[in-house]
């Protein structure tokens, strides 16, 4: 027995020297996971602490659920919570379906030369930051000298303060989100796409079938399970709404409809020094999140046959 682990080490060690620049590769995302995210769960115990930075971690005095309770009760509870579940199921909502249907134009297009072209410009936002993506909307949008609303009094109309009125700022969120993200969503459907059997698509043009209908009966139901997994995956993260972008674009004017969790968190924990507070409220996040992916998967499992876990 002690002769046949030995033989099993040395070629488990033998395939990773093998494989050793895939394993170096690996190594960085690892080391990433560890420090940034396994090693802060030991330190979420703050959660349930009246944390004094004098004290430590260790030393700190328990108040139990205190925290979570403090949160519960805010004055700002229930709004925060709006607005966080309406712009990340907006999101959802409008930046999947138009990745899809950009994917499936894609794929469909008979120019074969324009596919990269248009790919490319598509996911080139992504990699944009929401700085530069403020100062784009700022120019297309403000009130005095903004693209947009030069258009507007051109046709007599009254300008516009998009990004400080609160009936169009939560259209701004979300649309700008679907320009940044769209073409970067869409890659994954697209590789979806080109593993379905060209030979269904054949049969079903020698049938007769429109192009609507070989998308609709052969395209999107090839490609549903890729579509659970990928909803199934932005429901873990369900309570965050994107506190980059919206840090950049919002202001004390339309707190009512722009404060989400995590800008409430920035300014009571970092900015009011509420260290437990905003502790509490990320272990909060974090179970919803886990049960929402519980959930969602049971029931796609049971209606798509189609799961992560």
């Amino acid at each position: 027995m002690v002769k046949q682990n030995s033989i099993t080490q040395n070629k488990t060690w033998r395939e990773i020297v093998r494989h050793k620049s895939v394993y170096a590769i690996i190594l960085i995302p690892v080391i990433y996971y560890i420090i940034f995210k396994y090693i802060p769960i030991w330190n979420g115990q703050i959660a349930f602490k009246d944390f004094s930075a004098r004290k430590g971690v260790w030393n700190s005095d328990w108040c139990g659920l205190d925290n979570f309770i403090d949160f519960f009760q805010s004055f700002y509870f229930w709004e925060l919570l709006r607005n966080t579940l309406m712009y990340s199921f907006g999101k959802l909502l409008i930046s999947v379906p138009l990745s899809i249907i950009l994917a499936v134009v894609l794929y469909e297009s008979p120019r074969k030369y324009l596919r990269p072209i248009v790919q490319t410009l598509s996911y080139l936002p992504h990699f944009l930051s929401w700085v530069i993506v403020y100062g784009i909307l700022l120019s297309l949008l403000a009130p005095g000298d903004g693209v947009v609303n030069d258009i507007i009094k051109s046709f007599g109309g009254t300008p516009v303060n998009f990004l400080t009125d609160t009936n169009t700022f939560p259209w701004i969120v979300l649309l700008s989100d679907a320009w940044k993200e769209m073409g970067w969503s869409a890659i994954i459907f697209i590789a979806a796409l080109m593993a379905i059997d060209p030979s269904l698509y054949e049969a079903a043009m020698v049938e007769g079938a429109s192009a609507i209908q070989r998308t609709w009966y052969i395209t999107l139901p090839s490609i549903r399970p890729v579509i659970a997994t990928v909803v199934l995956l932005r429901l873990g993260t369900i309570l965050d709404a994107g506190f980059n972008q919206m840090f950049m674009l919002y202001s004390p004017s339309v707190y009512s409809v722009a404060d989400i969790i995590d800008t409430w968190v920035y300014r009571q924990g970092l900015l009011e020094f509420q260290f437990s507070l905003a502790t509490a409220v990320g272990i909060f996040k974090g179970v919803i999140g886990m049960l929402l992916v519980l959930l969602s998967n049971r029931l796609v499992k049971r209606f798509a046959d189609s799961s992560i876990l």
